[in-house]
């Protein structure tokens, strides 16, 4: 599922220390079509991650997208920071599967017991996270919720934060095609304009008609 933890840039080998799924450059240009990384908070992603928070019993939510070398948080409830590297995020296994990835103890966890959201002041000791899978399948990040003492979700918490996640995903595609189809009317009507303008300047008698 995924490589070997070692990627390529400007003909440099540089290891990391979280796993990279095989399709990760595919995965890379599915997520920024959606042209949603370092937008502004919305309401409709914040219910979202405010929901699975009072569902999960969780003080943390959070709507994290996975990026090149970090994690980006389209909405967050009980965190303040907007993003984390990505060597630190729970959401960069969370990728590697369309299953919910549970950690119930990560002090307990050889991939986290020295993770800094771990022995830092955050203290996170519990992570839940579904995948936010494109319809081309990859995962794109997850809906996840935290929290600071060692526990499990009941099944029905976890088939919600699920179904939370499959709304979310559906957010972002509602939003990519609204901002497609602005942008396609804008382009008409700036044809429309740029055809009317030519007609006042090439056609005789032709300023002021309709």
């Amino acid at each position: 599922m995924f490589g070997s933890g070692a990627v390529w840039r400007d003909n440099l080998k540089y290891t990391v220390s979280y796993p990279i799924p095989e399709n990760e450059a595919e995965r890379l240009n599915t997520l920024r079509g959606y042209e949603i990384l370092d937008t502004h908070p919305e309401d409709r992603f914040d219910d979202l991650t405010k929901l699975a928070a009072l569902i999960c019993n969780a003080p943390i939510s959070l709507i994290s997208l996975v990026d090149e070398d970090r994690q980006w948080f389209k909405s967050k409830t009980g965190l303040e920071v907007c993003q984390t590297p990505r060597e630190d995020a729970f959401c960069a296994h969370a990728i590697l599967s369309p299953e919910l990835f549970l950690v119930s103890d990560a002090t307990q966890d050889p991939r986290f017991a020295t993770n800094p959201l771990v022995l830092g002041e955050l203290h996170v000791r519990f992570y839940a996270g579904a995948p936010l899978t494109a319809p081309n399948g990859h995962h794109l990040g997850a809906l996840c919720v935290m929290d600071r003492v060692p526990r499990r979700l009941s099944r029905e918490q976890q088939e919600s934060l699920r179904i939370l996640s499959r709304l979310v995903m559906a957010q972002v595609i509602l939003g990519k095609n609204l901002y497609d189809l602005k942008a396609a009317l804008k382009g008409r009507e700036d044809l429309e304009e740029d055809i009317q303008k030519l007609i006042q300047d090439f056609l005789p008698g032709s300023q002021g008609q309709a």
